[in-house]
């Protein structure tokens, strides 16, 4: 096993990110950090190493960041929304990933994690999905993801600085904010399923998905490997609606709507709101949520890394639940 002692995080003040850099702190870690917003950074004020105020495009933050590292855990990426450039997402999740891999190998830093998304596998045609099964993405995002990934390993091949590629599944838990309108929703009894809903759907907690990080980062000899991690099984998307509105003592959803017209409604929607830089009410991406199958094999992880998820679905959502009702949202 390694030890990391010193590890810079891009990304540390999301969700992931944070979650993670508090792990960090409890194994006692030295930790930089990389951020945006001295607000959402203050938390770690007087608990980090140091804060670099700066962006991934930053080379020089990016120097001040990994200087002194043995470990680079990179998270930031630039997530979907309708009014983002194209170059946006290229200039973040491509030449942002680019460019930190070289700061890194230049600083002489011993691991490199990169995390990339199940978005690069796109709709999965045959499931369970691994490590190896082909690239699908379906938008901009799961694109450059996907780049990101192939600069990864090509650099792998050329460089003594070992990196490895860690693809989580959806991701929940306390602290995350994209999953409390769907259980408002589902509170209220508003919530609509679009579609047959018989795909699968596959989480993962965060403090699951923390120790997969941390595996990552102290297992030996998987240097240019890949990994999928993600919660102890999946289930029907209908199935994970249910066991969400369980959590929040609401009846399962009854309005079913078809998918097709909700897709097309979605497109104009986007069509008509993004020459004005608006966030539409329907995105494709939302009501894809009903039609991508994702389901993946943690396989590779059990065995090379020693992972074992701990927290199912239900008990994940009702530790999320109780968090949401702690900040009096639901």
């Amino acid at each position: 096993m390694r030890t990391p002692v010193k590890v810079a995080v891009t990304g540390a003040t999301g969700f992931l990110g944070s979650h993670l850099t508090e792990r960090l702190i409890d194994e006692h870690c030295r930790v930089n950090i990389l951020a945006r917003d001295p607000n959402k950074a203050r938390r770690f004020e007087g608990r980090v190493a140091e804060i670099i105020y700066g962006d991934i495009t930053d080379e020089q933050a990016l120097a001040q960041l990994v200087a002194g590292c043995d470990t680079v855990v990179h998270l930031v990426s630039n997530f979907r929304t309708v009014g983002g450039s194209p170059e946006s997402y290229f200039a973040t999740n491509v030449h942002g990933t680019e460019r930190l891999l070289r700061v890194a190998e230049d600083c002489g830093v011993g691991r490199f994690v990169h995390c990339s998304t199940i978005g690069v596998h796109g709709h999965v045609e045959h499931t369970p999905a691994v490590e190896e099964s082909p690239y699908n993405p379906g938008d901009l995002y799961q694109e450059t993801k996907m780049q990101a990934e192939l600069i990864c390993q090509r650099v792998t091949g050329a460089s003594e600085m070992e990196i490895v590629i860690v693809r989580p599944t959806s991701q929940y838990g306390p602290g995350d904010l994209r999953m409390l309108k769907m259980f408002k929703l589902l509170r209220r009894g508003r919530f609509v399923l679009i579609g047959r809903c018989a795909e699968n759907f596959h989480a993962v907690y965060i403090d699951d998905l923390v120790e997969g990080f941390w595996k990552v980062m102290t297992v030996d000899g998987i240097s240019g490997e890949i990994f999928l991690i993600g919660g102890p099984g999946y289930v029907p998307l209908q199935r994970y609606i249910e066991i969400a509105a369980e959590a929040v003592n609401a009846p399962p959803p009854r309005i079913r709507l078809p998918y097709s017209p909700v897709f097309l409604t979605a497109w104009l929607c986007e069509l008509l709101c993004k020459p004005f830089g608006v966030e539409p009410p329907l995105h494709r991406r939302r009501v894809k949520f009903f039609k991508n199958n994702r389901a993946f094999s943690i396989d590779k992880a059990r065995n090379r890394l020693g992972y074992q998820a701990q927290v199912d679905l239900k008990e994940g959502m009702r530790r999320t639940v109780d968090w949401y009702r702690q900040q009096g949202w639901i």
